[in-house]
C-alpha cells in the first residue's frame, strides 16, 4: 500500500503532493514502483496535528481518488470522517483506511455496511492532538487484540461484514518506542486472530530514533527507509495482509531478497 498524503502537514512529506495534479502523478508513480494499493488520506495523523475541516478534506481528497481510480488503480481513502469515507467510495475508491477504527465517527460503520467496502480497523484512543498521552499499557498486545476485538464485535453488530474488516495495529498511535516494538515482536499473536492485518511503520519516530544517542533527534523521516523496509518486511514474512509505506522500492527490495534466499534452499 503505497501512500500518497494530500496533506501540507504530514510529518513525513507535507505539502510535497498537496496539489491535486502532484498527488496523482505521485500515485501513477508508485503504482509504476509495485504498489498494489494507493491509500489517499487528507488529514494528516502525525502527534499533535489538527484537524482540516470535512470541506477541507473533501476538496483535497475527490479529485486525487476519482483520477487515479478513473486510471485503474485500486485506492484506498485514508479518513475517520463517514461524509469523506462515502464521498470517496462514490468516486471510486474500493476501501476505507479509518485511523479510528470507526469510533471518530459514529456514521462510519452504516456507510462501509452499504457500501460492502473492505474496512481498515486501526487500533486508536483518541485524535492525534492528545494520543500520546494515553500511550499506558500493562500488556500492549493483549490490550491491543481486545481492543481491536471489541471494534470488531461492535461493526459487525451494525452490519458491517466479518470478512470484510482488516486490522491494523496503530504502530506510533498512543504508542510509545517500546509499545511498537513489543507489538512488532509479537505480531504473530495478532495476525492469530482470523482477519487480514495491515501494518504501517513507515517513517515512523521510533524507526528513527535506532542507533541514534540519547538526547539527540531522531533521523528525518526520508532517512528511515531502509528501517521500514526492514519492519515491513518482518510483518510480510509473518503474513501479513498489507504493510503500508512511503518508499515502495526499498520495501519491495527488501521482500525480493527474502523470497529470493527461501527459493535458493
Amino acid at each position: 500500500m503505497g501512500v500518497v498524503n494530500v496533506t501540507p502537514d504530514s510529518f513525513s512529506d507535507g505539502g510535497q503532493w498537496f496539489e491535486p495534479e502532484a498527488a496523482v502523478a505521485h500515485g501513477h508513480e508508485l503504482l509504476a514502483q509495485g504498489a498494489d494499493v494507493l491509500d489517499v488520506g487528507g488529514e494528516s495523523t502525525r502527534p499533535g496535528a489538527q484537524r482540516p475541516s470535512v470541506e477541507e478534506e473533501l476538496r483535497r481528497v475527490l479529485p486525487v481518488v476519482q483520477a487515479l481510480a478513473r486510471d485503474g488503480a485500486v485506492v484506498s481513502v485514508d479518513t475517520m470522517r463517514a461524509q469523506v469515507a462515502a464521498a470517496a467510495l462514490e468516486a471510486g475508491a474500493a476501501l476505507v483506511n479509518d485511523v479510528s477504527g470507526g469510533l471518530a465517527d459514529d456514521g462510519m460503520a452504516a456507510v462501509v455496511a452499504d457500501a460492502g467496502a473492505p474496512f481498515v480497523v486501526m487500533h486508536w484512543r483518541g485524535h492525534s492532538a492528545g494520543m500520546q498521552s494515553r500511550a499506558v499499557y500493562g500488556d500492549v498486545v493483549g490490550e491491543v487484540r481486545d481492543e481491536l476485538l471489541a471494534r470488531v464485535e461492535a461493526l459487525t453488530a451494525r452490519g458491517v461484514r466479518d470478512d470484510r474488516l482488516v486490522l491494523d495495529p496503530g504502530f506510533g498511535f498512543a504508542k510509545l518506542a517500546s509499545h511498537n516494538w513489543t507489538l512488532l515482536a509479537r505480531l504473530d499473536e495478532l495476525l492469530g486472530l482470523g482477519h487480514p492485518v495491515l501494518v504501517g511503520t513507515s517513517r515512523k519516530t521510533f524507526l528513527g530514533r535506532l542507533g541514534v544517542p540519547e538526547g539527540d533527534p531522531p533521523r528525518e523521516p526520508l532517512d528511515r527507509d531502509v528501517a521500514t523496509a526492514a519492519t515491513s518486511m518482518h510483518a510480510a514474512r509473518l503474513g501479513a495482509w498489507g504493510v503500508r509505506v512511503h518508499h515502495v522500492p526499498s520495501t519491495l527490495d527488501a521482500m525480493r531478497i527474502a523470497r529470493a534466499i527461501e527459493e535458493a534452499r
